[in-house]
């Protein structure tokens, strides 16, 4: 699965890395950063629980697609 954030949405609230600490983490300034950006187990459960937290929507944790 990736994850990824929309940072023209991130508003820096802290409640995806409050929930999910080991897949997203804060930048200097408090906007959200994602660690680890393809996750696959119990990390999609943490992915999600993070992504669902955002008051912004600004995450999104979708199955990888090729080509």
């Amino acid at each position: 699965m990736r994850v990824t954030v929309d940072t023209e949405r991130c508003m820096g609230h802290g409640q995806c890395y409050a929930h999910a600490a080991e897949i997203y983490r804060a930048d200097a300034e408090g906007y959200c950063v994602v660690v680890k950006p393809y996750v696959e187990g119990d990390e999609v459960a943490q992915a999600l629980t993070g992504a669902e937290a955002c008051p912004e929507s600004a995450i999104t944790v979708s199955e990888e697609q090729d080509g």
